[in-house]
């Protein structure tokens, strides 16, 4: 039987290639999807169709964060405009406690269904500059598994997995094209509509990306 494991499907190309990577190395796969109430809901549609098109079970959770505190979440704000340089103060787009929170929803479901890992597509190379996305977030976050659940009391601790996390843009997109990613059905940009923005900090790093690896963008073709 193969190993369970939950993975967060955000609908950008660095969840799908984690989902796809999961597969690879054996695991049972479900997926879980976050409606936050971000700005749009098109990087949700795409990772319904991920998952659905990597034959695995997915759900879609509902939150409030009535409190906001980021530009994702208050369409009243101006999103930034990328400056195409690796930012030196953590942008307006992140999230309070976003990961923190995606992370212990999958905690719980992980115990719940029997799963022995969590698998997160965080990247701590081309990035905003989140300090969730760091490894030793995920450092200290492994050692609250440990000590703060029953599976961790019973020396059966979850293992929360970051396989890109040192990787840049390019090398997720080469694994990605190895792994037969769907990049066509993914979605990075911070705004909604057909196409994306262009300008946004996940825009740019998306283009640079497939620029370093000398690979054209279905998604825009």
């Amino acid at each position: 039987m193969n190993k369970k494991a939950i993975v967060l499907l955000s609908g950008g190309l660095d969840s799908a290639t984690t989902l796809y990577l999961a597969k690879a190395r054996g695991f049972k796969c479900f997926c879980l999807t976050f409606d936050y109430g971000q700005r749009h809901r098109r990087e949700i549609v795409s990772a319904k169709i991920i998952a659905k098109g990597a034959k695995s079970p997915y759900q879609v959770l509902k939150i409030k964060l009535p409190w906001k505190g980021s530009v994702l979440l208050d369409r009243k704000q101006k999103l930034p405009v990328s400056d195409c340089r690796l930012p030196v103060v953590i942008p307006s787009t992140y999230v309070p406690g976003r990961n923190i929170i995606f992370l212990s929803f999958a905690l719980s479901c992980a115990e719940a269904v029997g799963a022995e890992a969590i698998l997160i597509g965080a990247n701590a190379i081309d990035f905003s500059g989140y300090p969730d996305c760091r490894p030793q977030f995920y450092r200290a976050f492994n050692r609250v598994v440990k000590t703060g659940t029953k599976a961790g009391a019973e020396k059966k601790a979850i293992k929360i997995l970051t396989p890109l996390i040192r990787k840049n843009k390019a090398e997720i997109i080469r694994l990605g094209a190895r792994l037969g990613v769907p990049f066509h059905l993914t979605w990075s940009c911070y705004q909604g509509g057909k196409l994306p923005c262009g300008k946004c900090d996940s825009c740019y790093f998306r283009a640079k990306g497939f620029k370093e690896a000398n690979l054209r963008d279905t998604l825009l073709s």
